[in-house]
């Protein structure tokens, strides 16, 4: 599919398939920037003599100011277009992780992980309002899956890689990294990028901004699918902020064993994610409610394996491999099923989405860091919890108002 080039009426070959690479890419900021240094945390909380709670703050931080964020560049990439957001974003990115591998202090490199989030949210709500520019609900979700599918591969050897770099270099090394990274995808989005957005909005006050997002608010569609999409990647982000400390200071692995582990969990959302593209045809709701299914037997699973006292790597690595397979399957089904009523306001709703699922995020980041207590019970118990919700999201709200087939 291509779009005509505004205002030049030049058509840019933005095929499917480059489409879906370029989405892949521009979506990798936000997993590179938990997964990749995630082995490092304990190291980071020994260099600066600091807690668990206190380097918790640089996953909270990230995700709340990200969440926060959106709200302001969603209307902004309806006004001025998804090019010049994506662009902006990714230089910002770049910016923030110099500072944050210069970081002397804790604070400071809260302080960076706050811009590295500013960075990598303008360039998601720019990348989700270009879908929404380019597709229809069912044929979004199904480039949204297969972009992350090869967006998993971020999360699947970031991890290795962040272990890697830190045992050889340090944890600073994790940052260098992600500079790097932000410098090939800006060169990369400056060169193919050309701007979807056809019917910019012709203000950004204030006044029409709330209204835009009191309206989609009152959708019972975009409920139903955010509160979906939030219940399971609260799940996914208690293990991300939680399962450092718990495999490796309670269940004694090393950092390479560790990011193993975490690996294992990613493989699976990879499954989940192709397993969508096929499964998608026969519905976003159909495919939410088989992906919760399997999301409240691994919750279960946790968390019934810690309260019989098997404390071992496996009973939390096994149930997160199919938590993900689970992830795989509701987030891209989520996702495109919350924009699909806003065709001319794709920005403000996938910002909307963004805030609302981010903010459920660092509401569970914050209780893992305070809750930790050198046992697997806040972690595993937290998990099987947004499981649980999950599945009641999915067979009440997304059964009533998840029929968003007449906005094809």
């Amino acid at each position: 599919m291509t779009l005509p080039l505004p205002h030049t009426g030049r058509v840019p070959a933005l095929t499917s398939r480059r489409a879906t690479w370029l989405v892949a890419g521009l979506s990798m900021f936000q997993p590179l920037s938990t997964d990749l240094y995630l082995p490092t945390l304990p190291g980071i909380a020994a260099s600066f003599d600091a807690t668990a709670a206190d380097v918790q703050w640089t996953l909270s931080a990230f995700i709340g100011a990200f969440g926060i964020w959106q709200l302001v560049v969603g209307p902004v990439s309806d006004r001025y277009g998804r090019r010049p957001a994506i662009l902006l974003g990714a230089l910002t990115f770049l910016a923030a992780s110099l500072l944050c591998m210069a970081a002397t202090s804790v604070s400071a490199l809260v302080f960076g992980r706050i811009l590295q989030a500013i960075g990598a949210c303008t360039c998601l709500v720019g990348t989700r309002g270009m879908v929404r520019d380019l597709y229809a609900p069912v044929e979004g979700a199904r480039l949204l899956a297969g972009a992350a599918t090869l967006m998993s591969l971020a999360p699947l050897i970031g991890p290795l890689v962040g272990a890697r770099l830190y045992e050889a270099f340090g944890w600073r090394s994790s940052f260098a990294a992600l500079a790097m990274f932000a410098l090939i995808i800006l060169v990369t989005s400056a060169v193919t990028l050309r701007e979807t957005q056809r019917s910019p909005t012709r203000a950004l006050a204030v006044g029409p901004i709330l209204a835009t997002y009191r309206s989609v608010a009152a959708s019972g569609a975009f409920r139903a699918y955010t509160m979906a999409a939030s219940a399971s990647y609260a799940g996914l982000f208690a293990f991300l902020s939680g399962s450092s400390f718990v495999l490796i200071r309670v269940l004694g692995l090393t950092a390479t064993q560790f990011a193993l582990s975490f690996s294992t969990m990613v493989a699976g959302y990879l499954i989940g994610t192709l397993i969508c593209r096929r499964l998608i045809n026969r519905g976003l709701q159909l495919t939410i409610q088989a992906g919760a299914v399997l999301q409240l037997g691994s919750g279960i699973a946790l968390a019934a394996a810690a309260l019989a006292e098997l404390h071992v790597a496996p009973a939390i690595v096994v149930p997160m491999f199919f938590f993900g397979i689970s992830h795989g399957l509701i987030q891209p089904a989520a996702q495109s099923g919350a924009v699909a009523p806003f065709k001319h306001a794709a920005g403000a709703a996938a910002a909307l989405l963004g805030f609302l699922m981010m903010a459920c995020a660092a509401a569970v980041g914050i209780w893992i860091g305070a809750s930790y207590d050198g046992t697997v019970y806040p972690l595993t118990l937290t998990i099987a919890a947004c499981s649980v919700v999950s599945a009641a999201v999915a067979f009440t709200l997304v059964h009533r108002h998840g029929d968003v087939s007449r906005h094809d």
